[in-house]
């Protein structure tokens, strides 16, 4: 249980997909205006990366790998379909973030508009594609701790966006030099944050 505590915590905050390597920053600048809607990219990015993650880990583990077909027969255990592994991760998160649209689009037709363009391109966010990556190249041994790393990864995201909007909506209305309006404090903002974030980098637990 503890190892997969450490592995929540470092997701979330020392190894943050947005703070440690500058993953989806195009839709953490663009969507986070307000609460309501950053909340709500958020929860889609959390619910994507904790379906494709584990579905990834499956398809790794039991498809792709050398050797991971001799489930089949002795006769498959020299095939490697590892170079395939890129096709097949993306081709789930098209399909998650698919699905992830049409059930918004139904049950919350405002939060639909307010995320726009950005929805579908969730399937086109680099932090997505990076959970997977990251899983396979950290060798997780079990589905607890791909489904540690996913939530992590994925909470760690909203959090960041979720608290840029929260920030962003108070400073609204505050007295900000003409240059650093706009984009120019959203970075500055951003930089305190990966900071804040950063500091939990000696927590092992």
């Amino acid at each position: 249980m503890q190892e997969y505590i450490n592995i929540i915590v470092k997701a979330i905050f020392s190894e943050n997909m947005i703070f440690a390597f500058f993953l989806g920053m195009c839709s953490y600048l663009a969507v986070s205006k307000t609460v309501k809607t950053s909340l709500g990219l958020g929860i889609a990015v959390i619910f994507v990366q904790m379906v494709t993650v584990p579905v990834n880990y499956l398809l790794l583990e039991n498809v792709l790998k050398p050797g991971a077909l001799t489930w089949l027969g002795g006769s498959f255990s020299e095939i490697d379909l590892s170079f395939l592994s890129f096709m097949i991760y993306i081709a789930t998160i098209a399909a998650m973030v698919q699905l992830v649209e049409m059930i918004v689009e139904k049950f919350s037709p405002s939060l639909y508009n307010s995320l726009g363009i950005f929805l579908p391109l969730i399937a086109v966010n680099c932090a997505i594609l990076a959970g997977s990556l990251f899983m396979e190249q950290r060798e997780y041994q079990n589905m607890g701790e791909v489904l540690s790393f996913s939530f992590g990864s994925g909470f760690g995201w909203a959090l960041a966006i979720v608290t840029l909007a929260a920030i962003r909506e108070r400073i609204r209305y505050s007295n900000i030099p003409a240059p650093l309006r706009g984009l120019g404090i959203t970075f500055i903002i951003t930089g305190l944050l990966g900071i804040a974030f950063m500091s939990f980098m000696g927590i092992k637990l």
